[in-house]
């Protein structure tokens, strides 16, 4: 890649880097609520049965081999593809029936390579879910569950697709300013997969009927009109089809908002708890936390588009890969094992963004429901019923835990409760 190309790419880069630093500083809230003190996280510990207690750390010790084997796998498969000439012979193997056409090696040599790296990690997954099995909490049986896998790799294939044809499509159209309108159009797909997400990829795996009319669906609409949240509907998801996890959320970004209650919920908990889990998800809304999460993750998009048409004129590393140029498709591989490297070594920061937003969640739930009560039993009805590690060891806590700890919720409740 010529310099005229790589210096302002550096530089968009380098702009692109300090906007998303500023804005994860000032959209996160780093200090409020405060996490509650150790003293007060092993009080409310000693508040949960040990038997929830034991049986979380049983089910963690269980899943965490089989979790940081696909992780380590997964790399490894990624910087082989990328980091040797394997991945471009896959890729020009795939366009050779085509008379190496750049569009056939793009998209079906992309999809080959991505669905390659996948398939390395199947047998973890396999794991997983005898493990899911044996502890109770998956329903499924292995047809069930290889029906599941066909549809992740079924979307990932078509939006691959999509996502290939279009980078390569403006690689060629644009030589020069590629860069510019990939960055910009990574930044838009993630917009726009906020959007559709909820609309059309999560009822591939799931059925979404109306709740009932009856007294908890009036309170939940309630309980969003008075928080200020408009919602378009309050659905069921049949969960209960794949697992015995409890869980609510609320998913998508203005028409397209919704409240999503798990029917393994409404099967677990009382009404009032069922009612605590949407305050908590209404949370986010309220605060904007899917528009945030939103605007950062495509912000990281464009990050890294800038980031590779930087390492683009980094000959020794393409020559590594078996490819002339970062925007010809025989570096394919090199990309993936790029955006791998780059998914690792921000997963813990993208984590702790997660927990402070979960944290600011839960304080809305309590103070808008003014029932730090029940705030507490909820947590841990879902960690009985999750069998949640209640009190991880703290460094895989911060290098993988996407929310506080039970305890850590417990704790605030009880913190919030007596004025704190």
């Amino acid at each position: 890649m010529s310099q005229a190309v790589r210096q302002p790419a550096f530089i968009a880069f380098a702009v692109l880097l300090l906007v998303l630093i500023a804005a994860t500083v000032v959209l996160i809230p780093w200090q409020h609520p405060p996490t509650p003190p150790r003293s007060a996280q092993l009080a409310a510990l000693g508040e949960l049965p040990a038997s929830v207690v034991a049986k979380g750390k049983e089910f963690a010790a269980a899943m965490r081999p089989g979790g940081y084997l696909a992780m380590a796998v997964g790399l490894i498969a990624a910087l082989v593809l990328g980091l040797t000439p394997f991945g471009s012979k896959i890729v020009a193997a795939c366009g050779r029936p085509f008379g190496g056409h750049r569009l056939a090696e793009a998209v079906l040599g992309g999809l080959a390579v991505l669905l390659l790296a996948q398939l390395v990690t199947l047998p973890f997954a396999a794991w997983r879910h005898t493990i899911l099995v044996r502890y109770g909490l998956s329903t499924q049986n292995w047809g069930g569950w290889a029906v599941d896998v066909a549809k992740s790799y079924a979307v990932t294939a078509v939006l691959g697709a999509v996502a290939l044809a279009a980078f390569y499509g403006l690689t060629r159209l644009a030589p020069r300013l590629w860069w510019i309108f990939a960055a910009t159009g990574a930044a838009l797909l993630v917009v726009l997969m906020s959007l559709i997400y909820p609309v059309l990829i999560e009822p591939v795996f799931n059925k979404f009927e109306p709740m009932a009319d009856g007294p908890l669906r009036t309170e939940l609409l309630a309980l969003a009109e008075r928080d200020g949240v408009p919602v378009g509907d309050v659905l069921v998801a049949d969960a209960s089809r794949r697992t015995r996890a409890v869980n609510a959320y609320v998913s998508g970004i203005g028409p397209t908002r919704r409240i999503v209650v798990y029917d393994t919920l409404l099967d677990e908990a009382p009404d009032d708890e069922v009612a605590m889990v949407v305050a908590h998800e209404l949370g986010h809304a309220k605060d904007g936390d899917v528009l945030i999460g939103t605007v950062l993750g495509a912000l990281g998009a464009a990050v890294t588009v800038c980031g590779i048409a930087v390492l683009g004129g980094w000959t020794g590393l393409l020559r590594r890969a078996g490819a002339g140029s970062i925007t010809s498709p025989r570096a394919i591989a090199l990309l993936l094992a790029i955006v791998a490297v780059v998914g690792l070594v921000s997963t813990p920061l993208q984590n702790l963004v997660s927990r402070r937003a979960e944290s600011r969640a839960d304080e809305h739930a309590i103070t808008l429901t003014g029932d730090p009560g029940t705030f507490a039993s909820m947590q841990q009805r879902l960690a009985t019923a999750n069998m949640s590690d209640v009190d991880p060891p703290w460094l895989l806590f911060w290098l993988f835990s996407s929310h506080p700890s039970t305890v850590q919720r417990i704790a605030a409740a009880r913190v919030h409760a007596d004025g704190g």
